[in-house]
């Protein structure tokens, strides 16, 4: 009789722990799961904590309601399947703002990702170059071409488009910068348009006319007691062996699967399996690649990644103004890049002792550096850049937390599509039973990385051949 599946997953975060609740639902019965996580903590990026006796995300802050089919997104899937569906909240302010020239302009409405679709609407906070985008006679991009975000829109609409709108908005995402950033992996239906428009103000119009929209419907949503409720049901629902401070350090093929080596070198232990899930960033899933799969290893391992720091602080009733928060261009010379007023944005988080929670992101792609600061420094940059933008010294916080995510968010230059579709080619056509799962392939955001842990566990099944339920 055969015996049961024997399945690891390493890497606890959101993208493994999906990958485990999709093995427990559709592997056969009796199939041995087994999540080693290197840290003590599960959910990676996904970090519910405490600030002055209540609530607040130390990491992910929210997910996207729908995919680009207008069906609901991975997450919101996951949730309901994890009983939590009746925990999702919206924000309760939609409004942001741009720092430009020191003070706050609201974000213009009718962009994709800050390019503009309608150059009059964005004449607030920046002014397109004149007649710079004009019909060649071809589209923008080849049909297999990638280019920086920031190539493409300085060619079309000028510096200042990209320098006060794009840049920011792509910056509060990937702490990356546009000139930098693949359009093919950050903006996927703009580089589908763009392939077929010959202007950008066209391609920008047909990749927001091809999204499926229904009006007044929430765009975000978060979990009424924190995202941490999350990660807590999935490895519940994962019914997994939960290993933690447990760090894979070689991945070796056997005759009838894959040989983990774990724990510090002078205590190793060896695990034996039947497949592996990869759930880890680029560098770490690269050195446990480098000896299996040395072509996926040299392919994966060029990804880098940007280090932040997220600094939330507790004030006593400040003159906050009514907007969810505001991003920073780089030109302010600010050390923050965007802010998020918690208590303004999120109903559920309102509390009656009037304090409010501001979070603020810190820190750039390219500005390690910066954060090499003191904690209580860093803080006290924030509170004086904080009170710089909104014209007013706030008062003092009466609590804060300073939290560090060094190389947590991937930069996807261009070309990074092709170089991941080649990794998992190469990974599919030798060891089928090995696969990569994550933020650092497939993009970032909890849907995406819930939807790549899971297609990671179908491959899994389908390579091990066995019935699935």
């Amino acid at each position: 009789m055969r015996q049961p599946w024997r399945v690891a997953v390493v890497g606890g975060g959101i993208a493994g722990l999906a990958a485990a609740v999709r093995l427990r639902d559709h592997a056969p019965e009796g199939t041995e799961i087994t999540v080693y996580e290197q840290s003590g903590a599960l959910g990676g990026k996904l970090r519910t904590g405490s600030l002055a006796g209540g609530p607040v995300e130390f990491g992910a802050e929210s997910f996207l309601m729908r995919d680009p089919t207008g069906a609901e997104s991975a997450a919101v899937t996951l949730a309901r399947r994890l009983g939590l569906a009746e925990r999702i909240v919206h924000p309760t302010v939609g409004q942001a703002a741009l720092v430009v020239d020191g003070g706050l302009r609201p974000i213009p409405g009718g962009t994709l990702v800050g390019v503009p679709g309608d150059l009059d609407r964005v004449a607030t906070v920046a002014r397109p170059a004149a007649d710079a985008d004009t019909d060649g006679g071809r589209p923008l991009v080849g049909p297999d071409a990638d280019v920086s975000v920031g190539a493409l829109v300085r060619s079309r609409f000028g510096d200042e488009v990209v320098d006060r709108l794009v840049d920011p908005m792509l910056g509060g995402v990937y702490a990356g910068r546009a000139d930098d950033l693949s359009l093919v992996t950050t903006m996927p239906a703009l580089a589908r348009a763009a392939r077929v428009e010959h202007t950008l103000v066209g391609a920008v119009r047909a990749a927001q006319a091809a999204a499926p929209r229904a009006p007044g419907a929430p765009v975000f949503g978060t979990l009424a007691g924190g995202l941490g409720t999350l990660v807590e049901a999935a490895v519940t629902a994962s019914g997994a062996t939960i290993r933690r401070d447990a760090a894979v350090r070689e991945v070796t093929r056997t005759e009838s699967g894959w040989r983990l080596t774990v724990g510090p070198t002078r205590d190793p232990q060896s695990v034996d399996v039947d497949a592996v899930v990869l759930a880890v960033p680029a560098r770490p899933a690269a050195r446990l690649l480098a000896g299996p799969a040395p072509e996926a290893a040299a392919a994966v391992g060029e990804l880098d990644y940007a280090s932040v720091a997220l600094v939330t602080l507790a004030l006593p009733q400040p003159p906050l103004p009514e907007l969810s928060g505001f991003l920073v261009p780089s030109t302010e010379g600010l050390l923050v890049k965007a802010a998020t007023f918690f208590t303004t944005k999120w109903g559920h988080l309102r509390r009656p002792d009037g304090l409010a929670l501001v979070r603020a992101s810190v820190g750039r792609y390219g500005e390690e550096a910066q954060l090499q600061r003191p904690d209580v420094d860093l803080a006290a940059t924030v509170h004086r850049e904080l009170s710089a933008v909104l014209g007013a010294t706030l008062p003092a916080p009466v609590d804060g937390h300073v939290q560090r995510w060094g190389g947590a968010l991937p930069q996807y230059t261009p070309g990074h599509a092709d170089r991941v579709a080649a990794a998992r080619t190469a990974l599919r056509a030798a060891h089928p039973t090995l696969v990569l799962a994550g933020a650092g392939y497939d993009g970032v955001g909890i849907p995406v990385c819930v939807r790549s842990g899971e297609t990671a566990a179908d491959e899994i099944i389908t390579a091990l051949g066995g019935s699935a339920r």
